[in-house]
Order: structure tokens, then C-alpha cells, then sequence
């Protein structure tokens, strides 16, 4: 004869089975439900003039979730100069990947005749500019130009990035040298003050939004620039270095328009790297 102990065993597997099988229907009816909603959720994100699109769309639980970028890319917007506005001064080397990683910080390292300059660039906080800088630095787009630009009055910055400013002597035509693309601007300093303090590695642009290219400034001395141009990084080490070259002066070529003037005391990137991103 069965005992009443095991009567009850029984009687409670059965319990525990029925429970079981309700709470299993109730989760099947919840994940369509969910899956109803979400369905047709579009999410669009603005963020500091460049678009990354995040589309989420629900189902079924066991599922992985779809996107429309890698896990940790962002889609970025690089935009090809017409042939015809395309003076000498412009070097084409192409493209960057429209997708790029927002993750990772990375080393710039420039060196210069003078000694290393380097700088960290955190990926997350300018994923286009970073990677586009990257690219430009893979295709040796900075090496062997100069540094054309010296301001010391007002703004304290040194203005390198033009592919065209290279040789002996200057040419009118310094500064008006970048890559055959613009891009928007990102990680603008709108909530600082000073926006551009000392030590900041920022890009420069024609004052247009979207004209960002390969021309960049270190900030030796707090700047009271507009927040309109893109914070890129941070100095690490060299910033003496600028310092002194300050301290030479500049000729003034500059003085009756964007103000300030080729450096007296010459900087010529040998080479400009940037590394791979890390965390």
C-alpha cells in the first residue's frame, strides 16, 4: 500500500507542476505583448551634429536584439568635396569607414624636429573626429607638413593639419590645405569656461558647421574661443614644447585676418600616429 507520506509527496508534484505550467503561459503572453509595443519603436539620436541611428525592435525573449551598427559602433557622416571645389592645397586619400567605434581611449603621438607631442583622445566622446584622425594618420597625411600657424594675442594656440604646408619658406596659400572631406563637429565645449583651456588639442574649421577636416590647434594658454569647434583630446606631454615656440613669436602674415602668424621657431611633424584603442 501506498503511505501517506508519499500521498503527500505526490500531491505536492502535482501542485508544483500546475503552478509551473501557469507561469509559463503567463511569460508567453507577456513576450507577445511585448513584442506587439515594440514592434514599431524607432529611437533617432542628435548628438553634437552627428546622426547615430538606434533601432530597436522587440520579440520573442530567447532572441537576441538586432541593431543597425555593431555593439559600441557609431555611424558617422563624412561628406566628399565636390571635384570642382577642390583647390591644389586639398590631398585626397579617400574615405574613412562610415562606421566607427565609440569605445577606447587613444594615444596620439606627434612627433615633432622639436621633440614628442602626445595627447589622449577618449573614442567616446568623438567617434567621427577620432576616426577620422586615425585614418588620415594611417595614410601618413600628416607627415612631414608643418606647423603654419601662431597666435599669441587673444587666443593662444598653434595651428597645424595642413597636408600643403610643407618645404622651405611659407606660401599665401598655408592654411587652406585638409583632406577631400568635411565632417560635422562633435564634443563642442558649450559648458566651460574657458571653453578651450590649457592643454586642449582641438580641430579647426571655416566658422561653417560641418567644415571640420585635418587642421587641429594645441591650446597653450586658456583661450576665450565660441564652443564651436571640436574638442579632440588632451595634451599628455610636449606642451613645453609649444610653449616655446610661443615664446619665439610669429611673423604677423596672419594679423589683418585670422589674426597671429607663421611661427618664427619651425615645427614640422615628422610623424603623426594615433594608437590602437584601449578599455
Amino acid at each position: 500500500m501506498t503511505s501517506t507520506r508519499e500521498r503527500q509527496r505526490a500531491a505536492a508534484r502535482a501542485r508544483l507542476e500546475k503552478e509551473m505550467a501557469e507561469r509559463a503561459g503567463k511569460a508567453r503572453k507577456r513576450r507577445q505583448t511585448q513584442a506587439i509595443i515594440s514592434a514599431g519603436a524607432v529611437l533617432v539620436l542628435v548628438v553634437a551634429g552627428t546622426v547615430w541611428l538606434a533601432v530597436t525592435l522587440g520579440g520573442d525573449d530567447d532572441k537576441p536584439a538586432t541593431n543597425t551598427a555593431a555593439a559600441g559602433a557609431s555611424e558617422c557622416v563624412y561628406n566628399a568635396l565636390p571635384t570642382d571645389q577642390r583647390p591644389p592645397q586639398i590631398k585626397d586619400v579617400g574615405l574613412p569607414s562610415n562606421q566607427q567605434s565609440g569605445t577606447g581611449v587613444q594615444t596620439m603621438t606627434i612627433d615633432t624636429n622639436l621633440g614628442p607631442i602626445t595627447a589622449k583622445v577618449d573614442r567616446s566622446l568623438v567617434p567621427c573626429t577620432a576616426g577620422s584622425f586615425s585614418y588620415l594618420a594611417e595614410k601618413n597625411f600628416f607627415d612631414n607638413t608643418k606647423c603654419h600657424r601662431l597666435v599669441t594675442e587673444g587666443i593662444k594656440v598653434l595651428q597645424c593639419g595642413d597636408p600643403s604646408a610643407t618645404g622651405n619658406g611659407w606660401r599665401d596659400t598655408d592654411g587652406q590645405g585638409g583632406p577631400s572631406y568635411r565632417l560635422p563637429e562633435e564634443n563642442l565645449p558649450t559648458d566651460k569656461r574657458p571653453p578651450y583651456p590649457e592643454g586642449v588639442i582641438a580641430m579647426a574649421n571655416s566658422g561653417q558647421p560641418g567644415s571640420t577636416g585635418s587642421q587641429f590647434f594645441i591650446v597653450y594658454g586658456d583661450s576665450p574661443l565660441d564652443p564651436a569647434y571640436t574638442v579632440l583630446g588632451t595634451i599628455t606631454g610636449g606642451l613645453d614644447i609649444v610653449k616655446d615656440v610661443a615664446k619665439a613669436g610669429d611673423d604677423g602674415a596672419f594679423a589683418q585676418q585670422a589674426g597671429g602668424g607663421h611661427p618664427k621657431k619651425e615645427v614640422i611633424i615628422k610623424d603623426l600616429a594615433m594608437s590602437a584603442p584601449q578599455g
